[in-house]
Order: structure tokens, then sequence, then C-alpha cells
């Protein structure tokens, strides 16, 4: 729940701009081009972010870089409130989007190490749910700074969570997976103490807590640098599927839901308008990421995977060519249904698939590879959409998480209810 929390602030972030995007170009007279390419600094931002605290976090722990990463964001947020001029809040979103990206893989690592082999893709996606939660939350938040304030106060808010990292400094423990990893037993042994000690308190009366044969111990063997990892025998196969699938289904998403408000205005629809209608859609995301929680577990990660790429890419060439209001929210919210479902399957399953001395390497070059698709999806859409109008740039949304099902459905393994150390090589 604590890492959620961190994850729901984030996504307040991130989402906000969605809705603020339409004002911050009528303040500094933008174009679509410039308006996409301030969208974009975010994910150069989390690009960066991402690739190196995942290393740092294989290398220095989970709890460390993950509270660093609480600091930049909301340094960020306090600089986005005051930038006078467009370029400086480029700049000041270059900020916030690293201090982002260092928080997903790591996130990611801790609380997946921590969850048992049956129901860990449940938990993951009901901690990727707290993203859609977030961003309908953000569109409240600008709803209502928007009518009363202005953009600059809503970021100024934004950063006021950032406090949150004494939380976690109190009262989440470093990963004891990561710790025995690292040689460092005895803290490991502690960690997994006051677990054991937690859960004997929740026992009825008189019963004890199983005493399951540990697994043999492995030869630790050549420690490699954590990137290098990643192209070692066995896992080369899988970096490239699930870079392939990050890229193309976050180039889909973020090229389509950073540009939803504005692409509301544009159609002819009033500011408040056009945030109460992507609010409504984004409504859909909760089912979704409920769906995805309960499908994981059951049908495996990747039916799951597949299904929510596909209904994405049809509800997306659906909600373009939209003929009516009606239909344009209807579409929306089963293209969000599927949006959602998809985040929560990339976030269960990316960490998964490899070992602990380089998981969260390999979950952060993943998601900083996502960021490249993240960074071009909404400077095409700037660029396309004088061209090919809104139709024909959610059918160029549709296209990507068809790639990314294919990459998923043609290369990827399954790793339902397997330990994290029985996928690992």
């Amino acid at each position: 729940m604590i890492i959620a929390t961190a994850w729901l602030f984030d996504s307040i972030d991130l989402g906000s701009l969605t809705f603020l995007l339409g004002s911050i170009r009528t303040e500094f007279g933008l174009t679509t081009a410039q308006a996409g390419l301030l969208s974009s600094m975010s994910f150069i931002g989390m690009f960066l972010g991402a690739a190196i605290a995942g290393m740092a976090a294989d290398r220095l722990g989970r709890k460390l870089v993950f509270q660093i990463s609480m600091i930049f964001w909301g340094l960020g947020s306090v600089w986005c409130a005051y930038a006078p001029t467009a370029e400086i809040l480029g700049y000041a979103r270059f900020l916030l989007g690293f201090g982002m990206g260092m928080e997903f893989p790591v996130a990611l690592a801790i609380v997946s190490e921590f969850l048992p082999a049956l129901k860990r893709g449940r938990y993951l996606a009901i901690l990727e749910g707290f993203w859609p939660i977030g961003f309908i939350v953000a569109g409240l938040l600008s709803f209502f700074f928007l009518t009363y304030f202005d953009w600059r106060t809503m970021f100024l808010f934004q950063a006021v969570p950032a406090v949150f990292l004494f939380v976690i400094r109190i009262f989440v423990p470093e990963s004891p997976r990561w710790l025995a990893d690292r040689g460092k037993l005895d803290e490991a042994e502690k960690v997994m103490g006051q677990i054991e000690a937690n859960v004997a308190k929740r026992l009825p009366s008189g019963q004890k807590l199983a005493d399951p044969k540990p697994l043999p111990a492995r030869a630790r063997g050549e420690r490699r640098f954590s990137f290098l990892e990643l192209w070692s025998n066995g896992y080369a196969a899988r970096t490239m599927m699930i870079w392939t699938v990050w890229f193309f289904a976050l180039l889909g998403y973020y090229g389509l839901t950073t540009w939803l408000s504005a692409l509301l205005q544009e159609a002819g629809h009033s500011v408040s308008k056009s945030v109460v209608y992507t609010i409504t859609i984004s409504l859909a995301g909760v089912p979704g990421f409920i769906a995805a929680a309960i499908l994981l577990d059951r049908w495996g990660r990747k039916p799951t995977a597949v299904l929510m790429l596909i209904g994405s890419a049809v509800a997306a060439y659906a909600y373009g060519n939209a003929a009516s209001t009606t239909m344009l929210i209807t579409c929306g919210l089963i293209m969000q249904f599927f949006l959602f479902g998809m985040w929560s399957v990339l976030y269960a399953y990316t960490p998964e698939l490899y070992p602990t001395r380089s998981r969260a390497t390999g979950a952060g070059c993943a998601s900083a590879i996502g960021r490249v698709g993240s960074l071009l999806g909404p400077y095409v859409i700037g660029v396309v959409l004088p061209v090919l109008g809104n139709s024909g740039v959610f059918a160029l949304g549709a296209g990507s998480f068809v790639l990314a099902a294919l990459a998923i459905g043609l290369f990827g393994i399954e790793t339902k209810g397997k330990s994290l150390e029985a996928i690992s090589h």
C-alpha cells in the first residue's frame, strides 16, 4: 500500500499534463508541434531516470534509490509551478520525468520480490491499478484548479506528496532477496524475521508458522555488470521481446492519451467539457486493471497481454472514427479499459523475466525503451494531426498496439505460478 500510494502520486503528476496542456498552449501561444515537444520532455527524463535507477537499485539497493526518486519529482513539480517560459517549463518537466522514471523499475523490483508466486501477478496488477485512479484524480484536481486557480497552482500542489519519502524510509524494508543476493545474509534474515513475526501475530491462538524446507543454495558464480546480464545466455531473447513490447505499447498509449483533452478541444468542445469527458473515459481504467489482475493468475501473462493489446487497438481505431459524442465516450471507455489492463500486464510481467541480480536493471531498461516510444508518441501526434486528422492519429496508435501484441504473443515466455528463482537461469 505504501508503494502503491507513491505510485498514485506519480500518476497524478504525469497525468495532469493531459488536462493542463490546453491551458499551457494558450498561455505560451504554442503550436501543436511545440506542445507535443513539451509533452515529450517528461519522457526524455523518464528514459534517463529508468535506465540509471534500475542499475543503481541492483547495486545500491531498492529502498535508497526509491527515496531519491521522490526528491527529484518533488523538486520538478515546484519548478513547473514557477516556470516563466515554455522552455523553462520543458526543463522542469524533464526533471519531474527523471524522478518518475527512477521510481518505476525500483517499485516493480521491490514489490515483486516480496510477493508469493501464486499471487504475484494479481498484486502487481493491483499496484498498477493505482495509475488509472491517479489519472482520474489528476483530472478532478485539474478541473478544480483550472476553475478556481490556474495550471501553475496545480503543479505546486503536486509537489507536496514528496514528503511521503519519510514514510517509505521508516516503514518499507529492503528486499531480502536483494540482500541475500549481495551476500548480506544477516540483514536478509533480520527482514525475514520481522515478516515472520508480523504473520505469526495474525495466526489463530496456538497455530505456528509452517517451516518449509529451504531451497538449496546456488553458487553465485561470476557477477556481471547488471546491464550485460540482460544480454547473457537465456536473457537476450527475453530482452529483445520485452523492449519491443514496451516501445510500441507506450508509443501508442502516450501518443493518444496525452492529447485526449487537447483533441477534444480541437474538435470544438470547451476546456471544461473536454476535461469532464476525459475524466469520464478514464473511469473504465478501474475495471480494466481489476480484470487484468484476475486474468493474470488464471489465464497467464501472455494471453492476457495479447487480449489487452488487441482490445486497445480495436477500441482506439473506433474512437478515432466515432461519429457522435455518445460514440466518442463509449469507444473511449472501452479503449481505457483495455489500455489500463495492458499497463497491469506490462508491470506484472517485466520484473519476472530477470534474476534478482539484474531485475531492477531489466525492468528499468525496458521502461527506458518504452519512454523512447513515450517521447516520440506525443511529438509525432502533434506533427501528423494537421495532416491525418483525428482518425489517422488513432489508426497510428492502433497499429502500435498490434505490433506489441505480436511481439509478446510470438516470443514471450509464460511465468504464471512460477517462483522468481524457477524463472531465472
